[in-house]
């Protein structure tokens, strides 16, 4: 009786043993097969796409016909768009396209917008918002927080000045407003008189 027990427990450890390997065998096949299949059909990106991304001002508001900035820049990496499509990058950013690109430069195209005179983020009156949510879903940069039903306030920080938030408002509840300072800004302090004493001694 004692063999046949031993012989059950020598199968059984055969068994997981056997089902141990097959299961490691499978996992390294399949693991072999999504390496394979990364390398196969991997999507180079494209360096010159990056470089003009990187120019464009990453506002996201889709004024150039494209949802974002980075479908713009491969349009034009691949010649299929102007560099004269981006309201928010002004004549600077056609200018330094134009360089990247070895082109001329092009007038902003007016079909796009015009280029603020002065940087402008949004704000909403707060006592006039009636929580539909409307702005957060057409802010492409996440710059409105708020709740259904609650009021919302506009992160002027992270606010681009797209205006997408507009136009969707049902109670007319968001305005255009200059950009405030960075809060980042150090100012220096006047010297005093007897600062600048001190200093003219020390010529």
């Amino acid at each position: 009786m004692p063999d046949a027990l031993q012989v059950l427990s020598d199968a059984h450890w055969l068994n997981g043993l056997l089902a141990i390997g097959t299961i490691s065998a499978l996992s390294l096949f399949f693991g072999l097969v999504v390496v394979w299949v990364s390398r196969k059909f991997r999507v180079e990106g494209n360096p010159l796409a990056e470089q003009i991304n990187q120019i464009l001002p990453q506002t996201q508001c889709g004024q150039c016909g494209y949802p974002g900035c980075k479908p713009y820049a491969e349009a034009i990496a691949k010649g299929e768009a102007p560099i004269n499509q981006c309201p928010p990058g002004g004549e600077e950013g056609i200018r330094k396209l134009a360089d990247l690109l070895g082109v001329e430069p092009l007038p902003l195209n007016d079909e796009h917008g015009q280029t603020k005179p002065q940087d402008m983020v949004v704000k909403i009156i707060e006592e006039d918002c009636i929580g539909c949510t409307k702005c957060i879903q057409a802010c492409p940069v996440d710059a409105i927080i708020g709740a259904p039903k609650h009021m919302h306030t506009v992160i002027a920080d992270d606010c681009t000045g797209c205006d997408l938030c507009i136009p969707v408002c049902p109670v007319d509840c968001i305005v255009p407003v200059p950009a405030p300072l960075p809060t980042t800004i150090q100012r220096m302090e006047k010297p005093t008189l007897n600062a600048l004493v001190e200093a003219a001694g020390q010529w």
